[in-house]
């Protein structure tokens, strides 16, 4: 059985787009027969499950009974992929927390798969964030994640000091997710729907939609180049390499 894989996607920053990439990460996934769940922790209400509501359960990450209903039933769910989904300001806690109850140790006695979604706000406030964040990923893949969210300008300051916050973790990874166009972005967010769904022109109820043919073409250029970026990383390789294996053996 392949081990199981559980990503969190978080920063202790908000309004950097986190939602956004944990989105992106369930069409990737699902597009390529990875089966997945994700939790998300913004309780009671929850963004994430508006877009993936069949395979997304909303948490409370402060409640031992959530924890549970995440990480006891790792090695019994169909899903080869967790993703979670963490709420603004929670990622040092919730990293503490996995600390507390084993998850890390078993993490490091390679009984799973780890990796940490790092979204960064384009102020150095972010980058501090590394340093709550470094002592927990010696046994994680830890990616670091510039989100454009708009138009800022990210990390104008020197490049020696960006890595010496990025050199603090070992084999960490940097990703660059676009900015998508305002209005493709509105209107995804009316629609409610996945964004390789909007790009499929269907309902959430998998009936054809009216979506902009224009506005189609902008997500489905956009969300190519962010699954590039996963691609380079080789995310897949990450999360799921026995699946990765048995696909490379078939097609040799």
């Amino acid at each position: 059985m392949a081990k199981p894989a559980v990503i969190l996607v978080g920063a202790d920053k908000g309004g950097v787009g986190k939602t956004t990439v944990s989105r992106a990460l369930l069409d990737y996934f699902i597009a390529h027969n990875i089966p997945t769940r994700a939790f998300d922790t913004e309780s009671p209400k929850g963004t994430l499950k508006r877009f993936h509501p069949d395979v997304t359960q909303v948490v409370d990450m402060h409640s031992t009974a959530d924890q549970m209903k995440i990480f006891d039933t790792l090695s019994s769910t169909d899903a080869q992929v967790t993703v979670i989904d963490i709420r603004a300001g929670l990622l040092s806690t919730t990293l503490r927390a996995l600390r507390d109850i084993g998850f890390l140790d078993a993490a490091k006695k390679t009984q799973l798969t780890f990796t940490v979604f790092h979204i960064l706000g384009p102020s150095i406030a972010s980058l501090g964030e590394i340093d709550e964040t470094a002592g927990f990923m010696d046994d994680a893949q830890y990616i670091l994640v510039k989100n454009f969210i708009n138009n800022t300008t990210f990390f104008e300051w020197d490049p020696a000091t960006y890595n010496a916050y990025f050199n603090k973790i070992k084999d960490a990874h940097d990703i660059t997710i676009p900015k998508l166009n305002e209005m493709a972005c509105e209107q995804v967010e009316v629609a409610s729907v996945p964004y390789v769904s909007f790009v499929a022109n269907k309902t959430p109820d998998g009936q054809s939609a009216n979506y902009s043919f224009v506005l189609r073409g902008y997500v489905r250029h956009w969300l190519g180049n962010v699954w590039a970026e996963f691609d380079r990383v080789k995310l897949i390789d990450m999360v799921a390499p026995e699946l990765q294996q048995k696909r490379a053996a078939r097609q040799a």
